[in-house]
């Protein structure tokens, strides 16, 4: 297939009538639009727009010759913030919709980006491959591993470009770090540590049904994200069904809903499903790994809170490689990481004297890799330092380059992930994305895998090729789910 992906003539490309009663995007009808060219302007729809969707809105908006036609959104009353949020940064009110296979429809719409719970990425992505528009899909880019290597079939099948939202891939300081890690520059890197120290607060246990007149949301302040006051009646603009979308049915629970849906296996994945990817990723990628680990341990629990949160807030993740090299990950959501442990940044000499590095930095949300011949710590904003010998001699950092001499990546759109998506779009070539579907699914199964071992309560070993495990039923059907019709992830994409 080729990689060159023409402009806005997706002539075949897949589907856009959806059938009555169906969720299931039509392969049959056939999309046409105009010939994109360099300068012409991309027209948008930015689905899932109260928490990370707000800097989806933030960034396209303030794009040039990029414009927002739809805010799209299942929770109808967030629809007023956010359509005066577009209008303070770019001057006009966007279209609203809370059903995207409507916004899926419209010819005149180029790409879209998903902010959706994680349960609902692949299903949001796959449908908008088949009618032919391009996506940026956040982290984790799928919810279980099955459905998210058909997000990669989506989207070589219908040929759109799909960018995962890790956005250390778009970072020149990332990518400096990377680029030395690959040369050798610490020797072989041999252990790779995803650190995620983020205290979670007690969720609570609530009743089902309606939230009480004055009740808000819990998360709010810690999260910054935009809540509407509840009134009575608010409810009435939930379009709830199709926010469980392939979930059970099961009735409303304001702790299973707006940012509380992470901490409940039917919608999200727990922080090692949350954050971590981020730290994944980075990790997967300083240890130049393309191929899946053999074997995989996690452990961990749900501590010193009373709630009706159904992941761990204490994990770590411990992945073995063929080659012998390990990737690690604990999240830690009770306390941060103020004494900087777990960092070996302490040495001790046969005399027992102690050596420490006065430089190093606690991490509280980054990654360590450990070669033979030094160390890097990298925090979650792409900022590194190395340490070399018994002593932790400093060694180079993130801000010992000039970034507008080295761009080693060659990163299209330079400026971030959002601008990296929007020039892939232009420029039609898969090689511009920085963090392509298949890149963003393999970081993303990896904690997922982990989940998986976690709720077993065993250990795994993985058939990388067949992406299965060896040897266990009951973890294989852990892959996938059963779907809820009709919000079907198909077999066929």
């Amino acid at each position: 297939m080729s990689e060159k992906i023409s402009r806005r003539e997706f002539i075949t490309r897949g589907a856009v009538g959806v059938a009555a009663g169906s969720a299931l995007i039509s392969t049959g009808a056939k999309s046409y639009a105009r010939i994109l060219g360099a300068n012409d302007t991309i027209n948008m729809a930015v689905i899932g727009i109260r928490g990370r969707g707000g800097s989806h809105i933030d960034n396209f908006a303030k794009m040039d010759k990029v414009r927002i036609k739809y805010l799209v959104d299942i929770d109808e009353n967030l629809f007023e913030h956010r359509l005066k949020q577009v209008e303070k940064i770019a001057g006009y009110r966007p279209q609203t919709e809370w059903d995207m296979r409507k916004v899926y429809e419209d010819k005149d719409i180029d790409a879209v980006s998903v902010a959706t719970p994680n349960h609902w990425h692949a299903l949001a992505t796959i449908w908008a491959a088949r009618a032919g528009k391009h996506v940026y899909v956040e982290k984790p880019s799928t919810h279980n591993v099955w459905e998210g290597r058909k997000m990669v079939e989506a989207s070589r099948k219908h040929n759109v470009l799909i960018q995962v939202g890790f956005q250390n891939r778009s970072r020149i300081n990332t990518n400096m770090g990377m680029k030395f890690l690959h040369d050798g520059k610490l020797g072989k890197i041999y252990l790779a540590r995803g650190l995620c120290f983020k205290p979670r607060p007690d969720i609570g246990l609530y009743p089902d049904g309606p939230m009480k007149p004055g009740e808000k949301f819990r998360l709010n302040l810690e999260s910054g994200h935009y809540e509407p006051p509840y009134t009575k009646g608010y409810l009435a603009k939930v379009h709830y069904d199709m926010w469980l979308g392939a979930a059970p049915k099961r009735p409303f629970n304001r702790n299973r809903f707006h940012y509380n849906w992470h901490w409940h296996w039917d919608y999200g994945n727990g922080d090692t499903g949350n954050q971590g990817p981020h730290q994944f990723d980075i990790a997967r990628w300083g240890l130049n790994h393309k191929d899946y680990p053999v074997r995989v341990r996690s452990y961990g629990g749900y501590f010193a809170y009373k709630s009706s949160q159904e992941t761990p807030n204490t994990q770590t993740s411990i992945f073995e490689y063929a080659d012998g090299t390990i990737l690690e990950f604990g999240t830690r959501g009770l306390y941060t990481n103020p004494e900087g442990i777990f960092l070996p940044d302490i040495q001790m000499t046969a005399t027992g004297e102690i050596y420490t590095s006065t430089k190093a930095k606690p991490v509280k949300i980054g990654n360590i890799f450990l070669g033979t011949e030094g160390w890097m710590q990298i925090d979650s904003g792409g900022n590194w330092q190395t340490f070399y010998g018994r002593k932790n001699e400093p060694g180079p950092t993130s801000g010992d380059t000039n970034e507008e001499a080295y761009d080693p990546m060659n990163l299209a759109g330079a400026g971030g992930h959002f601008n990296n998506f929007i020039a892939a779009v232009r420029s039609g070539k898969r090689s511009d994305l920085t963090c392509d579907v298949e890149v963003g699914f393999l970081s993303s199964a990896l904690p997922l895998i982990a989940n998986i071992s976690y709720r077993l309560g065993r250990e795994l070993y993985i058939d990388g090729k067949n992406e299965r495990f060896l040897h266990d039923k009951e973890a294989n059907k852990m892959l996938t789910r059963n779907y809820r019709k009709p919000y079907v992830v198909p077999d066929k994409v």
